[in-house]
């Protein structure tokens, strides 16, 4: 079977491109879309999808035992696999939050651990589509001199790894003082030529686009549609792992929102092609002081206007003009979707909260946590509902955050639950007397 895809406007269905033109918007300035013939995709029946998919899953045969290539013929069917750069990325483990989800009052509460990747984001799933497209393209004689995105930092890092493994240039444009040390040592790490610019991510926007409209630079932030098609697998990876039975809510921190977008678009896709008979409910959570979706949201999505974000501890998702603003409005409605939204002080209880159960969160994970937490306290998320949260970022990229937390040094926030390492004399006696003190103070009250 000939499976196909191609580019074309959210607006427009007959304008299309081909997936090797460099094009990231339509003639009015809407993103695109990749689409797929799902004609030919349902020719074939949906248990036969099923079996494939779980025959390849973390196995060794180039390239499907990645999470995002053996599911090749729903991402870019027509690519040459010698040309897929791939870390078999992908496969991340649903974490059971059993004891955080009593504390919540939900019976089934999943955590999508994304942060469990080569780079140590969700990132590295679109990234391995888009540098492979790149490598087709450049492999087919096309004038591509490098590849280059603005970042929060987990796009960066992605970006610069999976160009490096291609050995393509790789040019990442970071807002000086607003990534934290681990994010930036990525690229640096990997050879990208770093920029660290004097404004915000929208500033860095803005100049990537400049760059990439006038200087031969492919543009590699999820306004390029080829890296939805990557993230869009979560969703069904989500679905696999419970055995192709689809949850009831996924709860998803949005900054720039192509997650959104690209989880529903793997849903709805699913749905298309017959493998599953409903869709679950999407919230999108926004930090309080970055929170452009949940302004519109409170106003039924009549209107959308950027603002200026605020400095949060939820540094990825401090956006203030997000590019996929449309697509995600578009996927909430279709997915009959919620947007809240998460103070500091809550995000970080939600962090340390989870933490405490076994968990180690990065700060917007903490956005989505307590979102959830909104919604379960006010009823809009039942007990017995099956949850996932999906958790973005690996926390060991945010130790900065936690370690001033637990030494109370986080400015306007309150360390309830800080846990500060004890010093004390190496003799055994004092050690005993503190180690009884400690667990008598942190045992369960009855």
């Amino acid at each position: 079977m000939a499976y196909r895809a191609w580019f074309e406007s959210l607006r427009d269905p007959d304008e299309r491109y081909a997936l090797d033109e460099v094009v990231y918007e339509d003639t009015q300035g809407a993103l695109l879309q990749v689409v797929h013939d799902l004609d030919a995709l349902r020719a074939t029946p949906a248990e036969e999808w099923k079996r494939l998919f779980d025959a390849r899953a973390h196995r060794t045969e180039w390239p499907y035992g990645s999470g995002v290539w053996g599911k090749k013929e729903w991402v870019l069917p027509g690519i040459d696999p010698a040309n897929i750069v791939s870390m078999y990325e992908g496969h991340s483990n649903l974490f059971w939050a059993e004891r955080y989800g009593r504390q919540l009052g939900l019976e089934d509460l999943w955590i999508k651990l994304c942060g469990n990747s080569h780079t140590g984001s969700f990132k590295d799933l679109g990234m391995t589509v888009l540098i492979s497209q790149v490598n087709e393209m450049i492999a087919r004689g096309a004038k591509i001199q490098a590849v280059g995105c603005a970042s929060t930092g987990d796009t960066s890092a992605a970006l610069a790894a999976y160009a490096a493994a291609a050995g393509i240039p790789a040019i990442v444009f970071l807002p000086r003082g607003k990534v934290s040390t681990a994010q930036l040592v990525q690229p640096v790490s990997n050879g990208a030529i770093t920029l660290s610019l004097e404004t915000d991510f929208d500033g860095c926007m803005e100049i990537v686009r400049q760059v990439a409209a006038n200087d031969g630079v492919y543009l590699a932030n999820s306004m390029n549609s080829l890296r939805i098609e990557g993230q869009k697998t979560v969703g069904i990876e989500i679905v696999q792992q419970f055995d192709w039975e689809v949850p009831d809510w996924i709860v998803i921190p949005g900054g720039n929102l192509g997650n959104v977008s690209a989880l529903g678009k793997g849903l709805l896709e699913m749905q298309e092609i017959g493998l599953i008979d409903r869709l679950p409910r999407l919230v999108c959570a926004q930090a309080e002081r970055a929170n452009p979706l949940y302004r519109s949201y409170q106003q039924d999505f009549e209107k959308f206007e950027p603002i200026l974000a605020g400095a949060t501890l939820a540094s990825a998702i401090q956006i203030g003009n997000p590019v996929s603003y449309e697509k995600a409005i578009a996927m909430l409605r279709r997915f009959d979707g919620i947007v809240e939204e998460a103070t500091e002080q809550e995000l970080v209880d939600a962090v340390v909260e989870a933490d405490r159960t076994g968990l180690f969160n990065c700060p917007h994970t903490g956005v989505a946590l307590a979102a959830l937490k909104k919604l379960v306290a006010r009823g809009e998320i039942r007990a017995d509902e099956k949850v996932v949260v999906i958790s973005t970022a690996h926390g060991l990229k945010f130790t900065d955050f936690k370690v001033m937390y637990h030494e109370n040094e986080l400015p306007g926030i309150e360390s309830r639950l800080a846990n500060e390492p004890i010093v004390l004399p190496a003799r055994y006696e004092t050690v005993r007397d503190e180690i009884l003190r400690q667990i008598e103070r942190r045992a369960p009250r009855s």
